[in-house]
């Protein structure tokens, strides 16, 4: 996420990391090169001067000159200022009105608007705990019904069965009905989409906001459109006067202009951002974990929240106990641990939140890509169960035919097992000499609060 400007903000700011003193040189020479990675993150120009503006006078001002570490001071101040042009903090959901709180959502066709209503059904259910309903007033888009249908049964959500044959406003009313006779908590509104911006659509949109007098409305937008993401929601909050944003596909948005932009532009907060195809993969909007990612300092209050919502608690805490003992672990915990490891949302995503591997180099991640932990997991499954609990029974033979099950080189079913070897003999001295306990400690020391709630 953000690699391209994460990169061009990191090429920036060396002028001033660790610098004892400040010049109007290296800092004029360093906002040069910050407006060039804006521009080239497709973030709107004049959102980008003001930033410029104000990180400059911070700059100049008195708090960095007086700093014992001007350079760190300098770098702090830009990122309070992507904080600041983001949102400064996390903006909840209203939703303390008399239920059912309606959430009317509402984008452009191909944003993902469908998808991102029954991942934000899902979020409610299980993070706030409550009871909600999804609909969808879309009867123009062939399949769009069957769509949100399927996808509240694959989520496990409620929905209300709409017909092709009823209006939108009339899908509406029986929905917001079928919501208060059955004390739901939430009902979530998907609505038409359209190519563009058209009289029609806000008409239809505007009717049904009269209608339904929604809690929230939600815009969604894909962040891969950049500025023309920020320009689209300032349209349609112009309009219909909108409570919030939904960035969605920010994985694979390597610029950033539409989180950059979107607040300035419409100044209406972004809520939530969709990071992926997985249902957990809508994650609540927090400037200062974003500014802190772009800035290569990783983000792992994030990554902690992933582990918590991904991990199986049960297998990770038999398998540590394991491991303290110095038994190590099979072949078997091994898989589950990689498999729970691409629910995180695989390597890239958790490289992203480790402070300082953000920066890698593209050559680093290409040896630990999602593709090669899908390997390793297809070499395991080619196994048989005895072979899985005891390596030293796989021979040049067995490795042979584990490679053509798994459809890999036989080089690759042999690395994988000398790392497993290293990894089990690695392990098995850390249990016996307090090893995990202290690596442990440590981890859990570099968070706010340690790790709570996690199984060590």
């Amino acid at each position: 996420m953000f690699q391209q400007l994460s990169d061009r903000f990191s090429t920036a700011l060396k002028h001033v990391r660790g610098q004892g003193r400040l010049s109007e040189d290296n800092i004029k020479k360093t906002l040069k090169e910050v407006r060039q990675a804006l521009l080239e993150a497709d973030v709107n120009l004049e959102v980008a001067q003001e930033f410029l503006a104000r990180v400059k006078r911070c700059a100049l001002g008195r708090e960095v000159a007086k700093s014992l570490n001007p350079g760190q001071a300098f770098i702090k101040v830009v990122k309070r200022e992507l904080e600041e042009l983001m949102g400064t903090a996390n903006q909840d959901l209203t939703l303390n009105v008399q239920p059912p709180a309606v959430i009317l959502m509402a984008g452009l066709q191909g944003s993902g608007k469908t998808t991102t209503s029954a991942k934000l059904a899902k979020f409610l259910k299980d993070k706030k705990n409550k009871k909600v309903l999804l609909a969808s007033t879309d009867i123009y888009r062939p399949a769009a019904l069957e769509q949100l249908t399927t996808l509240a049964q694959q989520l496990e959500v409620d929905y209300y069965p709409a017909s092709t044959t009823d209006a939108p406003h009339k899908i509406a009313e029986y929905a917001l009905r079928e919501a208060k006779l059955k004390f739901y908590d939430v009902l979530i509104v998907d609505t038409a989409g359209r190519l563009h911006i058209d009289a029609e659509m806000m008409s239809e949109i505007k009717d049904l906001h009269q209608l339904l007098n929604p809690a929230e409305t939600l815009f969604v937008v894909d962040a891969m459109t950049g500025q023309d993401a920020a320009n689209t929601a300032k349209s349609f909050n112009d309009a219909l006067n909108i409570s919030g944003v939904i960035l969605t596909k920010m994985d694979g948005d390597a610029r950033g202009g539409a989180a950059l932009s979107v607040r300035q532009v419409t100044g209406k907060p972004i809520k939530f951002i969709g990071v992926g195809e997985k249902p957990e993969a809508l994650e609540a909007f927090y400037p200062e974990r974003l500014a802190a990612r772009i800035l290569g300092m990783g983000d792992m209050l994030g990554l902690i929240e992933n582990l918590e919502n991904t991990i199986d608690r049960e297998k990770t805490q038999a398998m540590v106990k394991k491991v303290k003992a110095g038994k190590g672990f099979t072949l078997n915990e091994f898989k589950d641990q990689l498999k729970q490891m691409l629910n995180i949302g695989g390597m890239g995503a958790l490289l992203d939140k480790i402070p300082g591997m953000g920066g890698m180099t593209e050559k680093l991640k290409e040896k630990v890509n999602d593709k090669k932990v899908k390997h390793m997991i297809a070499i395991i499954d080619s196994m048989t169960a005895r072979e899985r609990d005891n390596i030293e029974l796989i021979k040049n033979s067995n490795k042979r035919r584990i490679a053509a099950g798994s459809g890999t080189e036989i080089q690759e079913v042999g690395r994988l097992l000398k790392q497993f070897d290293e990894m089990q003999k690695m392990l098995k001295k850390m249990g016996k000499d307090g090893g995990m306990n202290k690596m442990m400690q440590g981890m859990r020391n570099m968070t706010p609060g340690g790790f709570k709630g996690m199984p060590f």
